[in-house]
């Protein structure tokens, strides 16, 4: 663990500071807005009242009191401030131990000990295409889940597949009225979106449509034998295909536990609603009024007795409470459903369950086609697989064109391709809609994963030219890092000092883009220290010390893009 810097600023304070704990002291510190005006800087205001003296004055007091040593050699007043600056020896050196140290684990903490989080994400629809739409919930769910694994949590993956719902009536109708089982068989989601489309499309002029799959998905409740027969046929020929995408993305789940899972379980969430006299009769239908929340009805049951998603997201949160007995249970899925949430989560209250709190939605924003909306239904959709060979290919284009240096062509553009995709969607915020465009994602140019690679292997490419060097740089305990009071130097072990806490504020905030900034900024910033800075220069001790640096960028580089569910090229 890397010195805690403010707090030990903090600490310096709190000996000549009364009535203010150090915890308090810690609390009111801050970061100034320019360098040159320190690193740290605590504001006196508070202390105004009790000391009955000016901000300034009391500012000037602490300063001429105040010694910082070697950690902080400089300590003055400015205005009603007191400002510390930190020895950037010591910062260089602290930072270099931590990630040469570390390695792999630079970043890494026990904050998490002893404690379980469910992280469900992804979760397509039976059937349907596993498309463009759903590289949101699967990204930064993914991503989610290897940051709270890096911070010690003991972390589970839940698929919770789509695979139940009226929407396979239709799909049982139409297999009826126009399947072929060969053709699903050869291409089973394109198939059988071409059925569910023709459904919608004739059901307009034959409404008597909707009834029968109402009525075949009441059969499929009821285990009905062919109807679940061809429930299980569609469900595990949409699995391989599902299947294939998550291999090409390096992606696994511990549980595939669908809407289905639940069927069995909901007759307890209604007894228990009745219990607890929730339920209330509107049209032959069951609901649980949430006026008094400001929120409208939650339907439960329709008129014919069948559930509906709000029964079976109860009736999987007390399941997985009793079966993993989590701390906190995330759910990432788009923001269009965040009433569903806030009324599944008060009904869990209602019924009396308290960790009904621990049950988190993370939302985000919508994608869109260049072209207009997507929609299942009319068959206007861009298979995600499709998206991801495209990138592939397109990282073939330009490698073979620029004629990169690399070991495995075919290794190198699947790395690069599928990098590109996943960079593109988590450097963004997950609250913003965006339109999806090729052109975009295929940007080899600026602030991308492929750049971002790039300079992870530039890293690697000068600590190779380095030979013999890069390992004494590599092996020692301590450099000479008065070498390193460059700005650009200076302004990179900053970078890497605040990796870990930026690891800690995106699990906080349930936002890797947080994550994929900073890993931009790593990269920007080692790109300024390679061109402002000769490293593999004569003198031995200097050479050390800039390889050291090198070599923590890289590290701390390729940590960032690990846990945003990259792979890191080692050439390029």
């Amino acid at each position: 663990m890397m010195t805690d810097f403010r707090q030990a600023a903090a600490a310096l304070l709190a000996e000549h500071v009364e009535g203010l704990s150090e915890a308090e002291i810690l609390a009111l510190m801050e970061t100034p807005p320019e360098r040159n005006m320190g690193d740290y800087a605590f504001p006196c205001f508070r202390l105004a009242k009790s000391m009955r003296k000016a901000p300034n004055l009391i500012a000037a007091e602490l300063a001429e009191k105040l010694s910082g040593g070697a950690l902080f050699p400089r300590i003055e007043a400015k205005a009603a401030y007191v400002n510390f600056f930190l020895s950037q020896e010591c910062l260089m050196q602290e930072v270099l131990a931590a990630v040469l140290r570390e390695g792999e684990a630079f970043g890494r903490s026990e904050l998490g000990k002893g404690k379980k989080v469910i992280v469900e994400y992804s979760s397509p629809n039976i059937a349907k295409p596993f498309h463009i739409g759903h590289i949101r919930t699967t990204l930064i769910g993914n991503a989610l889940y290897k940051i709270y694994d890096h911070l010690g949590y003991e972390t589970i993956r839940i698929n919770h597949l789509g695979d139940y719902g009226t929407q396979f009536g239709k799909m049982i109708v139409a297999y009826r009225l126009w399947g072929c089982e060969e053709d699903v068989k050869r291409e089973p989601i394109k198939t059988l979106l071409g059925y569910y489309t023709k459904f919608h499309e004739e059901a307009e002029e034959h409404p008597e449509l909707e009834d029968q799959a109402r009525a075949a998905f009441t059969a499929l409740e009821h285990g009905a034998e062919e109807e679940t027969a061809l429930w299980n046929w569609f469900r595990e020929e949409s699995l391989k295909e599902f299947r294939r995408v998550y291999d090409i993305l390096r992606i696994d789940f511990d549980s595939y536990a669908g809407e289905s899972f639940y069927s069995d379980k909901m007759q307890r969430v209604l007894d228990e609603l009745s219990a607890k006299g929730l339920l209330e009769e509107s049209q032959g239908a069951q609901i649980v009024d949430l006026s008094e929340y400001k929120m409208p009805p939650a339907l439960i049951t329709k008129s014919d007795g069948s559930t509906l998603y709000i029964t079976r997201d109860i009736a999987a949160a007390i399941y997985r409470k009793e079966h993993y007995d989590f701390d906190k249970c995330i759910y990432v899925v788009g923001t269009q459903q965040n009433l569903h949430f806030q009324q599944w989560i008060k009904i869990l209250e209602l019924l009396g369950y308290g960790w009904a709190q621990d049950c988190v939605h993370v939302g985000f924003g919508m994608v869109a086609l260049e072209e207009g909306t997507m929609s299942t239904r009319h068959g206007r959709v861009v298979f995600l697989e499709d998206v991801l060979n495209r990138a592939v290919e397109k990282t073939r284009e330009v490698i073979l064109e620029k004629g990169v240096n690399t070991d495995n062509v075919d290794v190198t553009c699947r790395q690069v391709g599928i990098g590109a995709v996943i960079f593109n969607e988590l450097s963004n915020s997950r609250l913003k809609d965006y339109v999806f465009s090729w052109d975009k994602v295929l940007n080899f140019d600026g602030e991308t994963g492929p750049y971002v690679q790039y300079t992870h292997a530039r890293a690697g490419s000068v600590l190779r030219n380095a030979g013999d060097a890069a390992g004494r740089a590599l092996a020692a305990e301590r450099w000479d890092c008065s070498y390193l009071r460059d700005d650009s130097a200076v302004e990179l072990g900053w970078l890497l000092y605040r990796f870990p806490a930026v690891i800690v504020e995106a699990a906080e905030k349930y936002e890797p883009s947080l994550l994929a900034r900073h890993v931009v900024d790593l990269a920007q910033s080692f790109n300024r220290f390679y061109h402002n800075e000769h490293i593999l220069v004569e003198n031995e001790a200097e050479k050390e010390a800039k390889l050291a640096l090198t070599a923590a960028a890289k590290q701390a580089i390729r940590n960032g893009l690990t846990l945003l569910g990259m792979e890191v090229p080692e050439r390029m």
